[in-house]
């Protein structure tokens, strides 16, 4: 995904691979469209990742995962399935940022 050449990622994804949005109610099928949604989603310049964490084993993967443009920043949190050394799921989330309410200041402290 760093290279942003979003064709080559379709080397560890399986001929079945599923991309599923909870969210936004999407799912993507297939190689193709998985790049070409990544090739067409607006940006201003390349994409960035900073691997926050990474857990897994040979059959699955959870990535939390800061994604920038330079513009704007997103934080993903992903569930890879894997078989075959291939991926063949994947269930992304893509929380929105929101200010903390001020009723629990003095409880918390900000990350940075």
């Amino acid at each position: 995904m760093a290279s942003n050449d979003f064709r080559s990622v379709g080397a560890v994804l399986s001929d079945d691979f599923v991309l599923e949005w909870p969210q936004s109610n999407e799912r993507i099928r297939g190689r193709d469209r998985f790049a070409e949604m990544n090739e067409n989603y607006p940006a201003n310049g390349l994409w960035r990742f900073t691997i926050h964490r990474i857990v897994g084993n040979e059959m699955e993967a959870v990535t939390d995962v800061g994604v920038t443009d330079g513009s704007i920043s997103a934080r993903a949190i992903s569930f890879f399935s894997v078989n075959g050394g291939k991926i063949f799921r994947l269930v992304e989330f893509w929380p929105e940022e929101y200010t903390a309410p001020e009723n629990r200041r003095h409880l918390v402290e900000p990350i940075d």
